[in-house]
Formats: structure tokens, C-alpha cells, sequence
């Protein structure tokens, strides 16, 4: 996900959801080109807390989603592009990956599946801020070799929380039978939907592809289930970062390499033994002798939380890094933080300084995720 903003005089898309969020009292904000809603009247800690301990309804309708095909298999082609195993997807498998530059930097980070009724073909989902790039992107490097379709006129709902699947079995029992990062076909209240059991929360729960004629009624009967209740943008940014999840153009973007953001585990040992993705000398040379600097988890002692941009120092008062997500995380009970240091304090529990406003505040590296990921693997 990203989290680019705009001004509010800029000229903002709207979901196909936009009508909803009016009339349940969201306040809206510029997000990525569209208007979007921050949060409901429940307020961000009872939206996240309600993800956490039941469940929420988000929409991500702004995200872009995409069909790539090729005479042959479109993973194939997909791989000059990015580090991931594709061509190792099951049909109905999906895969986290990274859109990568030819200097290791990452150009955006996206979910690939395989889909089940035509395995040749890939559907794709990448974050608000960067479709455009992302796709014409991927247009003009695979020119020849695949073809993409960007999908306008689909909408994305998140179902998110330990009772998603109780209130999703309700209007498409298919869908309990999902595992955990895998999708399939399915009607939805009678809609023809593309499900997969996946999330930006944490915690398990499903994203529904639906056709914008559809989306708004499938909310209305989402909202409808006694777990559910709308959650905006301001919890899912909570929520993911209690989850250790990286927002893109804040955790990681174009000037950070997959090692660097603490993500060398989405590159399996086949691709780095072929060494052909974009980037790979210099990723690869980054494994070998270790990062200049990495991502870490960190935990501010007290109660004031350490926003984008705090500076982090040493104990002797050097400064090591940045914080690129931080905020209070209301399942950890205290403030919760990610940023890049410099890789000698990069373990567990050392000690860091952080600059909140003008004040040195104590803090320690802290292991990811700050709370337990609940994802339903079967």
C-alpha cells in the first residue's frame, strides 16, 4: 500500500464506494488521487480494535488491479521483472513480490495469483500510487511478451478481523475453504467476485474483486453481518504497522534494495542462483557482506510515539537513521515505530535515541511483528 497524499484542491477520483462513505459519516481525505475515507464516527481505535477482535470492512477500490497474459505463461515473462517465484504458483496461488529497477531499487511491491480457471494468466495488484507507473511500466518492458489489462471497472473490498470468515461464509460459503494467500471464483450474495484469503492487517481475512455495478450493494450486505463494521485508512495504517507490513513510499520506495528493507525473503534460492532479475549483482552483493543499513521494528520507551521522520541516534548521540512509519499501536498498548538504521545496531534490543520533538527520548530495536500474525493457513 501506499501512502501518497495530495493537496486538497487537487481534482480527486472517487471509488465506486464514495456515495457509502458519505452516508456512514466518514471524513474524507485526499489519498493517492482519490478521495478516501480516514475513519468512521466509531474514531481509529475503535476501528482497529474492532479488525482485531472482530470484524472490519475496508475499501481498496483505489488499489490496481491487472490481468497479465502471454501466449505462453505470463509468469514467465513476469520474472524479468521481479525476484518472486512465479512460475512456481499453483493455479489459485498468490505471492508477494517486488516491481524491481535495474539498480535494486524497488519500484513498488505488489500481490501476483495465479488464476485457477486460466493458469496462464496472472492477476496483479499494485498500490494506488504507483498503478500508472507500475503498468506502463511493465507495458513497455514486456512489450512483445505480455499483455496487460488494467481492470477500471472492478472494484476492492477488504473483509479484515477473526470473524471475516464467519460473516464471508454467510454470503459465499466457497469461501471458507480458502487458505491463506490463495484465491479463487466465487459468488459473493449471487455477484461473480475474484476472492483471495489475504490482508494488509494482520490478521486473516479476504479481498473481493467485484465489478463497480456491484460493489456498493455486496458492502451494504457486508456491513450488514453482525462482526462487521466499516474501518477507513487511519486503522489500516495502525494496523498493518503493528503487523510489521511495509507502506510503500514511506518503508520502502525507489531508493531502498529488498535487502536494505528487510524483505530478502521474497527472493527464493532459484532466482538467486539464476541471478536475472532487475538489480541482482548489486541485491545479491548486499546478501553476501550485509546492508549499510536496514529496516527494524522499535519501540519508543513511554508514551509518545515517533512519527515519519524522527531522527534516530546512537547512545553517544550520533545519528544512525529514520523512522518511516511510527505511531501508536493500540493492540501493543504504547507506541510503535519502523525505521532504517545503520546495520551495527540492527539487533534485537539495542538501544537507540530517538528525537521527538527537540526531546531524546530512549528506545530499542524490537522484533517484527510487534504482534502475532493471524493468518489462516488451514
Amino acid at each position: 500500500m501506499t501512502g501518497a497524499a495530495e493537496d486538497s484542491t487537487t481534482a480527486l477520483a472517487q471509488t465506486p464506494l464514495n456515495a457509502l462513505h458519505h452516508a456512514l459519516g466518514g471524513k474524507m481525505v485526499p489519498f493517492a488521487g482519490y478521495d478516501m475515507p480516514v475513519q468512521y464516527k466509531a474514531g481509529i481505535m475503535a476501528e482497529h480494535n474492532q479488525v482485531r477482535n472482530s470484524a472490519g470492512l475496508f475499501d481498496v477500490s483505489h488499489m490496481g488491479q491487472a490481468r497479465l497474459s502471454a501466449d505462453g505463461d505470463a509468469a514467465v515473462a513476469l520474472e524479468r521483472l521481479v525476484p518472486g517465484d512465479i512460475v512456481g504458483l499453483a493455479p489459485g496461488e498468490m505471492r508477494y513480490t517486488l516491481l524491481l529497477a535495474d539498480d535494486g531499487g524497488i519500484l513498488d511491491d505488489l500481490i501476483v495469483t495465479r488464476l485457477p480457471q486460466a493458469p496462464e494468466t496472472l492477476f496483479l495488484v499494485v498500490n494506488a500510487g504507483c498503478k500508472d507507473a507500475d503498468f506502463a511500466h511493465i507495458d513497455t518492458i514486456l512489450a512483445g511478451a505480455a499483455r496487460l489489462e488494467p481492470l477500471p471497472d472492478r472494484a476492492l473490498l477488504a473483509l479484515q478481523g477473526p470473524q471475516a470468515a464467519a460473516a464471508m461464509s454467510r454470503l459465499s460459503p466457497d469461501a471458507a475453504r480458502l487458505s491463506f494467500m490463495n484465491g479463487a471464483d466465487m459468488a459473493v450474495a449471487g455477484v461473480s467476485c475474484f476472492v483471495t484469503r489475504s490482508g494488509y492487517t494482520g490478521e486473516d481475512g479476504f479481498e473481493i474483486s467485484v465489478p463497480n455495478s456491484a460493489a456498493e450493494a455486496l458492502a451494504r450486505q457486508m456491513l450488514d453481518q453482525p462482526e462487521v463494521a466499516p474501518a477507513g485508512l487511519g486503522a489500516r495504517d495502525s494496523l498493518r504497522l503493528e503487523a510489521g507490513l511495509c507502506l510503500y513510499g514511506h518503508d520502502i520506495d525507489r531508493s531502498t534494495t529488498p535487502v536494505e528493507g528487510s524483505l530478502r525473503w521474497t527472493i527464493p534460492q532459484r532466482r538467486r542462483e539464476a541471478a536475472d532479475f532487475p538489480g541482482a549483482s548489486i541485491i545479491l552483493q548486499q546478501m553476501a557482506d550485509g546492508p549499510v543499513r536496514r529496516r527494524v521494528g522499535i519501540r519508543p520507551e513511554g508514551r509518545a510515539p515517533a512519527r515519519e521522520g524522527t531522527e534516530i541516534a546512537n547512545q553517544a548521540g550520533a545519528v544512525i537513521g529514520a523512522v518511516t512509519s511510527g505511531g501508536y499501536g493500540p493492540t501493543v498498548g504504547g507506541p510503535v515505530a519502523m525505521g532504517y538504521v545503520q546495520r551495527d545496531f540492527g539487533a534485537v534490543d539495542t538501544p537507540l535515541t530517538l528525537m521527538v520533538r527537540g526531546k531524546a527520548l530512549p528506545a530499542r530495536v524490537a522484533r517484527l511483528p510487534f504482534v502475532p500474525q493471524n493468518y489462516y493457513r488451514g
